[in-house]
């Protein structure tokens, strides 16, 4: 399931500002009402004694939200009390924010919204990857490397904005107060090429400069060690607000379909205890480091051959 970040937070109100988590998960869900109850946005509003446009300014994650209204929405939308109370709390708790990556909004999908938002909230990530070096650790060079699906090209538009958003994400890791990076990269990570030897050999050494972060660390799980169930999918753990909600934590699942993000207990509990083992499985920081210089330096001879 779709879940989103339901916990109280400290309310503030001020003008027109970017989506927050919690707003942009309050737009989702409430679209999503609308869409199962057959009503266009301009009838919801009537029934809710709300206009067009706050409708789908709420659905959008934009401005103020008025829980009053919510409530008189979820009304309208016969949802369930136990749905109502928990959107109403969302719009009770909503805040504005000038969030960095609101001017990129329009131009990406709703779950890359919500996984930027998460990225500059939170004070602890935690990332398993088996395909490709992290976005937040990833060169420009690189990430233009990186192939495409057929059947799912760039836009002109997301590839004009792709650098800016991309250095921008980056820059999350170098803040006065950044978040704890925890990345466990499978071996074929390093060793898979991207792009020419001399990108491949860029990014390892990119990497090996990111561990000199007090807050960034990078450990290999390598062929060696075999394969495990914690270890079959990509995985980001978010947690840790940095703001007034300090029980925020999200899992995060990408797929080529869609993405997934998992709220419940259990699940974030199951994922944590996962990579906690992986941790213990993979190698210790300084071998690692030792093995992407290695691979770094395998690239470069491909190059001579």
């Amino acid at each position: 399931m779709t879940a989103g970040l339901t916990k109280p937070a400290t309310t503030v109100t001020g003008d027109e500002g970017g989506p927050t988590t919690r707003r942009r998960q309050l737009g989702m869900r409430l679209l999503a009402l609308r869409d199962a109850s057959g009503l266009s946005a301009e009838e919801a509003g009537l029934r809710a004694g709300a206009s067009k446009a706050t409708v789908s300014r709420y659905e959008r994650g934009r401005g103020n939200v008025r829980w009053v209204q919510v409530d008189q929405l979820c009304r309208v939308y016969k949802a369930s009390d136990a749905e109502r109370e928990e959107l109403v709390n969302l719009a009770k708790n909503s805040k504005v924010t000038e969030a960095w990556w609101a001017p990129f909004a329009g131009k990406l999908p709703d779950q890359m919204r919500l996984l930027l938002a998460l990225e500059d909230e939170v004070s602890h990530i935690r990332h398993l990857t088996l395909g490709v070096v992290p976005g937040l650790l990833q060169t420009l060079d690189y990430a233009k490397a990186i192939k495409t699906t057929p059947g799912g090209p760039p836009s002109a538009a997301e590839l004009e904005e792709f650098p800016a958003m991309s250095l921008r994400r980056r820059q999350i890791l170098d803040r006065p107060k950044p978040p704890t990076y925890q990345v466990i990269l499978d071996e074929s990570v390093i060793r898979r090429q991207v792009g020419s030897p001399e990108v491949m050999a860029a990014q390892l050494d990119h990497l090996l400069e990111r561990t000199k972060q007090a807050n960034i660390t990078i450990q290999v799980l390598p062929f060696t060690a075999g394969a495990y169930t914690a270890a079959l999918s990509n995985h980001i753990i978010f947690g840790g607000s940095s703001g007034p909600d300090p029980g925020l934590d999200v899992v995060f699942l990408e797929r080529q379909s869609g993405s997934v993000f998992l709220e419940e207990r259990l699940a974030v509990e199951e994922y944590t205890s996962g990579f906690d083992y992986l941790l213990r499985e993979a190698l210790d920081s300084s071998t690692s480091a030792e093995l992407i210089s290695e691979a770094s330096k395998t690239h470069l001879r491909n190059r001579r051959q």
